[in-house]
């Protein structure tokens, strides 16, 4: 808690910020899941039963798909996604075999996605990812085969602060942002969709909140994405000082313009993380240097085989065309095991995370890499953007030649590598070798070099960014990058965090890539400091014991101008 806040008496409880800003207004409950009914009478014919149940996934799917088809890029594509699985014929065998064994059907399809659900969680990485998409096609499909309402936000016409155990791709990426000033979740992590939407869309954001489903509708709240507080029927005043600070943090945020650059003229990249068409055309007018992450998965998640060249050849032509002579960093397929393709089947592995994943997949399928690098390289010329393209997964400079090799056989000029394997972190001199550069993707680093599940809610606090561990991996990869000359950059969500960010730069970080909504925050930042002192504020949160005495450090030192405003 503040000084602020326990001078005038408020309850806060901590969270974790995920989107920046801050927000005030009632409380909104989301209503919880409908739950499969006790007692619910076996069905007298369960082929009968069966049809209405897969009857009901289909209109789950509608709905998904239509919601879909008036999202944003990212959002639309998690949601076509999450249609999917309300689509898996395994899932409505599942269910099929439960009304045979004499359930209900409501009850049929709880018991399908529990046991489905257990089998994702057992085999972590992207299927763990997916355990709150695939509850909430269940609930949405057991209101369905009910006949009641399905799940979700309520009416409200007051701009409103909305809280929930967790938020579902479904119900996050369409949410009105006229009238949602803020997002609050009892469950979730730094990755989740929550996470992901709530910055791409703008709306501050806190995730693990404690008690959060127990707030009593109508509280207002002020919610604080940058510190994750949550505080509980503030006074006037606070709300006052809340708003000031806002309107603070607007000016300044205005005041900055043009290439991101330290207060001595350093020059620091910075770029936007994208997922697709709709989302560089929102992204290429404003004012970013261009694209440090095109997540080219998407296209492939999406299809039931693999696209041509011809069609990834427009999907490319149309993300690049809004950046004309600017910078588009493209990441291959990143896939596998974990993140399964009908077209591309490696077979089933007992630990996905760390199996034939990313550029692991591409090794074993070169035909689907090479018609991706022939496609980028055909859009490339079209567009006369600038084209760098980069590997995920590599863990070996045998890897980094191999794919750097590839690409330029292509005729891509520029090849580089994520570094996100601690491996490859400690051997940046060798790894980048052949490489024109490097990009850390954060989010993967720190659940290696931590062993801890990113989508495991409940391990954030090892997953913290400002873990003393994960900053000594990233200054090894820095160090090994510059003795050879190479560029590093940083496309996971740390280089949002404008505390954070002065730490990457002063470890050796010369591009930050991130949701757009966060590129204003983090160029003020930078433009309140000089190398010398984010290289001194990186020495700081090193010689911390902890993630939290880390960033409580880094806040302690930076500009006052800073300090005022996060």
């Amino acid at each position: 808690m503040t000084d602020a806040q326990a001078a005038h008496g408020a309850e806060t409880r901590l969270g974790i910020g995920v989107s920046p800003g801050t927000a005030y207004g009632p409380v909104v409950q989301v209503a919880p899941p409908v739950a499969a009914p006790a007692g619910e009478a076996a069905p007298a014919d369960p082929e009968a039963a069966l049809e209405d149940v897969k009857a009901a996934f289909a209109s789950v799917a509608d709905d998904l798909e239509g919601r879909a088809r008036h999202a944003d890029d990212t959002a639309q594509q998690i949601l076509k996604a999450t249609a999917l699985i309300a689509k898996d014929k395994g899932l409505h065998k599942a269910a099929g075999k439960q009304l045979a064994a004499g359930k209900g059907p409501a009850n049929a399809i709880s018991a399908a996605v529990d046991e489905y659900a257990a089998q994702f969680e057992a085999l972590g990485g992207y299927f763990a990812e997916r355990v709150t998409d695939l509850r909430d096609v269940g609930s949405r499909a057991i209101a369905a085969v009910l006949g009641k309402p399905a799940p979700g936000v309520p009416s409200f016409t007051e701009p409103s602060v909305i809280v929930a155990e967790d938020l579902a791709p479904a119900e996050t990426a369409t949410l009105d942002r006229s009238l949602v000033v803020g997002i609050i979740t009892q469950a979730g992590g730094r990755t989740s969709h929550t996470a992901i939407l709530a910055a791409q869309m703008g709306i501050p954001a806190v995730v693990q909140c404690p008690a959060a489903t127990e707030i009593p509708v109508g509280t207002r709240v002020a919610v604080d994405g940058d510190s994750g507080e949550v505080t509980l029927s503030p006074s006037g005043e606070f709300v006052d000082g809340l708003r000031e600070r806002r309107e603070r943090r607007a000016a300044a945020l205005t005041a900055t313009s043009g290439e991101g650059r330290t207060s001595d003229g350093f020059h620091v990249a910075l770029l936007a993380n994208i997922g697709g068409i709709k989302d560089a055309e929102e992204a290429g007018p404003q004012d970013l240097e261009g694209v440090g992450l095109f997540r080219t998965e998407f296209v492939f998640l999406s299809s039931d085989k693999a696209p041509t060249v011809e069609q990834q050849t427009d999907i490319y032509s149309k993300v690049f065309a809004p950046f004309p002579g600017r910078r588009v960093v493209v990441r291959t397929l990143d896939a596998g095991a974990d993140k399964p393709l009908a077209f591309a089947d490696l077979g089933p592995e007992e630990n996905p995370a760390l199996g034939r994943r990313g550029l692991r997949l591409s090794a074993e399928r070169p035909d689907l890499l090479d018609a991706q690098l022939e496609a980028l390289s055909h859009a490339m010329k079209a567009t006369g953007a600038d084209v760098r393209v980069m590997a995920p997964m590599v863990a070996t400079a045998e890897e980094a030649d191999w794919f750097s090799r590839r690409v330029r056989e292509n005729g891509l000029p520029k090849a580089g590598v994520m570094i996100e394997v601690p491996g490859a972190a400690l051997r940046t001199e060798h790894v980048l070798r052949d490489c024109d550069f490097g990009s850390l993707g954060t989010n993967d680093l720190a659940q290696y070099t931590m062993a801890a599940d990113r989508m495991q809610g409940e391990l954030s606090d090892l997953l913290d960014p400002w873990q003393p561990a994960v900053l000594d991996v990233i200054k090894a990869a820095c160090d090994g990058a510059a003795k050879i000359g190479k560029p590093m950059g940083v496309c996971g969500e740390a280089g949002g965090d404008p505390l954070l960010a002065l730490v990457l730069v002063g470890l050796g970080v010369q591009s930050l890539s991130m949701a757009p909504s966060k590129v204003p925050m983090v160029r003020f930042a930078l433009s309140l400091h000089s190398l010398a002192e984010c290289q001194g504020i990186a020495a700081t949160a090193l010689a911390a014991r902890t993630a939290r005495e880390a960033m409580q450090a880094v806040h302690g030192v930076v500009h006052d101008d800073l300090r005022a405003l996060v």
